[in-house]
C-alpha cells in the first residue's frame, strides 16, 4: 500500500472518530437546549427543535417573585471565586517552598499529600458533617469554601511543584546576586513563569464548586444559601411539581460562566497540564 493511501486512511479513520465524538458530546447539549423551550413542565413530551418553542422558563427563572435562580448563581459565582483566589494563592506559595527549598518535614508533607489526594471528600461525608456542626459553620457558605480549598490543595500542590521544577534554579541564583529576596524572587521571576499551571489550577478550582452537590447538599440547609446544583435539584425532586423544562433552561445557564473562564485561559491549559506532569 502506498504512503499516500496509508495516509488518507488514517485521515479518515481520524475524521470519522472526531465525527462521533462531537455526536456524542453535542447530541445532549442540543436536547437540553431544546427542552429548555418546550412549554409544559414534563420532558415527555419535548422535542430537540421544539415547534412551539418559548422562553418561558427562563423568564421565570430570573423572576426574582417565583425563582431563587439568581441568588443560587450569585452563591455559587462567590464561592467559586473566592474558592478559586484561595487555592490559587495557596498552591503557588506551597509549591514554591516544596520545589525550591529543604526543610524539616519535606518529604512527610508530600506524601502525606499524595495519600490525601487518593481520598475524595464525600468519603468523610460524616466527619465533615460533624465538624461543620461542632464549628457551627452548618448552612453556611465558608464551610464549603474549606472543603473544597482542603480538597483542592494536595493534588493541585502535586501539579504545581512537578511544574516549578522545569524552572531553572539558576534564575533564582542570578535573582539573589541582584539582591532580590525571597519573595521578590517569587513575585518577579518565578510567578511569570508559572503562569500556565496557576490557570489550570484556576479552572479546576472554579469549576469544582459547579460541579459539586453532594457536600453542598449535606452543608447547606436553607433555601437562600443554596447553589445551583442543590437548587436545581430541588426542581425535579417533587414528585407532585417536578419542573423538568425549567430545570433544562436552569442547565444551560450554568455553562456560561464556566464556558467562559475555560476560553479565557484556553491558551495557558495544554501547557500547564503537560509541563506539570514532568517532574515530581
Amino acid at each position: 500500500m502506498s504512503m499516500k493511501k496509508q495516509t488518507l486512511i488514517r485521515m479518515t479513520i481520524t475524521y470519522l472518530i472526531i465525527f462521533f465524538m462531537a455526536v456524542v458530546i453535542i447530541y445532549p447539549v442540543l436536547w437540553i437546549f431544546g427542552s429548555s423551550l418546550n412549554p409544559g413542565n414534563s420532558l415527555s413530551g419535548s422535542s430537540m427543535f421544539p415547534a412551539d418553542a418559548t422562553l418561558k422558563h427562563y423568564r421565570e427563572l430570573f423572576d426574582l417573585e417565583q425563582s431563587y435562580y439568581l441568588l443560587w448563581y450569585w452563591n455559587t459565582l462567590k464561592i467559586c471565586l473566592i474558592t478559586m483566589l484561595i487555592t490559587v494563592t495557596m498552591v503557588a506559595l506551597m509549591a514554591y517552598s516544596f520545589s525550591r527549598y529543604r526543610f524539616l518535614g519535606r518529604k512527610y508533607g508530600l506524601m502525606t499529600f499524595l495519600i490525601l489526594q487518593m481520598i475524595p471528600n464525600f468519603a468523610a461525608l460524616i466527619a465533615i458533617y460533624v465538624l461543620a456542626v461542632v464549628t457551627g459553620l452548618i448552612d453556611t457558605h465558608i464551610a464549603l469554601i474549606l472543603i473544597y480549598v482542603g480538597g483542592l490543595l494536595p493534588m493541585n500542590t502535586w501539579l504545581a511543584k512537578g511544574y516549578f521544577e522545569t524552572i531553572p534554579k539558576e534564575l533564582d541564583e542570578s535573582a539573589k546576586i541582584d539582591g532580590a529576596g525571597h519573595f521578590r524572587i517569587f513575585w518577579s521571576v518565578i510567578l511569570p513563569l508559572v503562569k500556565p499551571i496557576l490557570a489550570v489550577i484556576a479552572l479546576f478550582a472554579f469549576i469544582t464548586p459547579f460541579t459539586d452537590f453532594i457536600l453542598a447538599r449535606v452543608i447547606l440547609r436553607s433555601e437562600s444559601n443554596f447553589t445551583l446544583a442543590v437548587g436545581l435539584y430541588n426542581m425535579i425532586a417533587n414528585n407532585f411539581g417536578a419542573e423538568f423544562t425549567k430545570f433544562a433552561a436552569g442547565a444551560v445557564l450554568i455553562a456560561i460562566p464556566i464556558s467562559i473562564v475555560f476560553l479565557s485561559l484556553q491558551r495557558y491549559l495544554i501547557s500547564g497540564l503537560t509541563s506539570g506532569g514532568t517532574k515530581g
